[in-house]
């Protein structure tokens, strides 16, 4: 090796290497790499296997960062956060079963049901936040906004590259649904929408509403309803949640602690 390409140099054109080849990890970390190999006595291949692991590691975050952010959740609710012991018909256990994601790998749906305030909501943001770190991509609508969405993409005459943005998804988290009634275009397009994720895509639904009410939704349409629960239902996890609201719950024990400061 000449002079010029010793010491300074070859650490330059080393660094030049690998940022050449978008190896960020390795440039930052080789030197302390090394060190750590060298005190232990690890070979050359255990050297290259540590550093590879770690850029491996550093890309995937970087991954599930953005599939996190592309899927434009409202919250940042885990399911460590959830209170089980709040709904004790909740069977956890099959809620942190769902959370593995195997659901999504068969193409799947599941449905939340229960009266407001019990946390549906969070159970399904939790869950398709678990999603996005186990690779799949995913995306949060209320159903109002998803039917919204279809409804101004066909007014501005993209309504062909919205369904291809949708179609390249692994799970539609449509949250809401039956919170309000949608007209006759909103609900053909809600329609279609369910149609079109059926057998491609996994949806996780939430709603206030059993399935006998379903048709209200639709402005009545029995047989759109109808036609609605055949997809969804036909590979589907149904989670029944029976409770008292969260909300109201946090409600009282605020009003508890006045009354309590006040005596």
């Amino acid at each position: 090796m000449s002079p010029a390409m010793s010491g300074g140099g070859q650490a330059v054109l080393l660094k030049s290497y690998l940022k050449a080849l978008r190896l960020p990890v390795f440039a930052r970390e080789h030197e302390q790499a090394a060190r750590q190999c060298t005190e232990r006595g690890r070979t050359y291949e255990d050297y290259l296997e540590l550093l590879a692991g770690r850029e491996i590691a550093a890309r995937e975050g970087k991954a599930a960062e953005k599939r996190l952010k592309q899927a434009g959740f409202p919250s940042s609710k885990e399911l460590p956060d959830f209170e089980f012991a709040a709904i004790p018909s909740l069977n956890k256990g099959r809620i942190l079963e769902l959370s593995q994601g195997r659901f999504i790998q068969k193409k799947e749906n599941v449905i939340l049901v229960g009266p407001p305030g019990v946390g549906k909501t969070h159970l399904a943001v939790a869950l398709g936040r678990e999603a996005c770190r186990k690779g799949f991509k995913a995306r949060f609508f209320t159903a109002g906004r998803l039917v919204t969405t279809y409804l101004e993409a066909r007014e501005e005459s993209r309504l062909l590259k919205l369904e291809a943005g949708l179609s390249r998804l692994d799970l539609v988290i449509v949250d809401e649904l039956g919170y309000l009634p949608f007209s006759q275009a909103g609900s053909e397009h809600l329609f279609a929408f369910f149609s079109r994720c059926y057998e491609k895509a996994s949806a996780l639904v939430t709603t206030n509403l059993p399935f006998s009410q379903w048709p209200q939704i639709f402005g009545g349409d029995e047989r759109l309803a109808g036609a609605l629960l055949d997809r969804l239902t036909h590979k589907v996890h149904i989670v029944d949640i029976q409770g008292d609201s969260y909300r109201f719950r946090e409600s009282l024990k605020a009003k508890e602690g006045g009354e309590k400061e006040v005596h």
